[in-house]
């Protein structure tokens, strides 16, 4: 799936105009609802604490955000990057009661931030829609405080071959699924077409690496269906 740069943009944000308002209903169709416990792995990982500062980019409908602030008693000041209007809107719409979340329509790759400023970056199932992901690294080390830490959960690559076998397979049908919930098959193909042609664990380290970041690790989750990555801006 060779796609150029502005036709990618236009592709994603085509998509996530399908599917927004269906968008998490999808998630734990998908996933059976294990997403949610990817996502609080992420947060417990993160430990972010009071009076930090964090930006969540390609943040959807803001579940990030939601636990972040949930994690420290809502006192911490939370920026939400999300690049498609209606996303954005929908995440404004559920999380307004969340004085400390602030929404901006921004993209990975040029975040309309100062640098220097958040204490923790979280990209969540995004990081492989962006149209340029060494711009968005090195954004990503731009903004973070000297001693400030990405973190990136994403689809991955499955180490067990019988899980992987099924899973596979399993895939297949998703776009099928997408098609009856939201009205979309064809937004359904290209994200299950682009989780297969994503990176590896180790491949994404050797990106992060190769864009400044320090102590790089992963964990995988369920096998590596999912996979959290982690570096520090030191």
């Amino acid at each position: 799936m060779e796609i150029n740069k502005g036709e990618k943009s236009k592709l994603v944000n085509s998509v996530f105009n399908d599917v927004y308002n269906n968008y998490d209903l999808m998630n734990d169709i998908m996933s059976f609802g294990i997403h949610r416990i990817w996502k609080k792995n992420l947060i417990d990982w993160a430990k972010p604490s009071r009076n930090s500062k964090v930006i969540d980019v390609g943040a959807g409908t803001g579940d990030i955000s939601k636990l972040c602030s949930q994690n420290t008693g809502n006192k911490c000041e939370i920026y939400c990057a999300e690049p498609n209007i209606k996303m954005l809107n929908e995440g404004k719409k559920r999380l307004k009661k969340y004085s400390n979340i602030k929404w901006f329509n921004a993209y990975a790759e040029k975040l309309p931030f100062d640098s220097e400023i958040f204490d923790i970056y979280f990209i969540s199932f995004g990081i492989r829609n962006v149209n340029d992901i060494d711009n968005s690294l090195k954004e990503a080390y731009r903004v973070l405080k000297t001693g400030g830490r990405f973190f990136c959960l994403e689809f991955s690559k499955v180490e067990n071959e019988f899980l992987n076998s099924a899973y596979r397979n399993y895939s297949k049908i998703i776009p099928s699924i997408g098609k009856l919930v939201t009205g979309s098959k064809a937004s359904y193909s290209y994200l299950i077409k682009s989780i297969e042609e994503f990176y590896s664990q180790e491949e994404l380290v050797d990106k992060m690496i190769s864009n400044n970041f320090s102590k790089v690790e992963f964990r995988n989750l369920s096998n590596g269906i999912a996979a959290i990555h982690t570096g520090w801006k030191i």
